[in-house]
């Protein structure tokens, strides 16, 4: 699943501080963390989803992690709405790619979930 990738090249700049660096160059703002909810600034995003999303989707591939622009531009929104409560948890999960289990608290489900497949956690 392509939103996979784009999560997985997300959390690579939490681990990889070249890349982080690289991508602080391409986008012009931030510190090139975009590796969570709470990470990526709202400069960022704007970047991401904006002029730079192209250049940026190109410089992930080059790096490793093919994804198109609308996917990229799919998750960031995604991540966004997420943060500031326009979108659920349920849909939140839905729109990236996992499934949220009934049982327990959604975002907990979906915290433990992510840190363990992209934090190794």
């Amino acid at each position: 699943m392509a939103t996979a990738t784009v999560l997985k090249f997300m959390q690579k700049t939490a681990e990889d501080e070249a890349l982080r660096r690289q991508l602080e160059g391409l986008l012009g703002v931030g510190d090139g963390n975009i590796s969570s909810e709470a990470e990526l600034d709202p400069e960022e995003t704007e970047a991401l989803k904006g002029e730079r999303a192209p250049i940026v989707a190109d410089f992930a591939t080059q790096n490793g992690y093919p994804f198109s622009v609308e996917e990229l531009v799919t998750v960031v929104d995604a991540f966004q709405k997420h943060q500031v409560g326009e979108l659920s948890d349920s849909d939140f999960a839905e729109i990236i790619g996992i499934s949220v289990d009934a049982a327990g608290s959604p975002l907990k489900r979906l915290a433990r979930y992510l840190s363990r497949t992209y934090l190794g956690i």
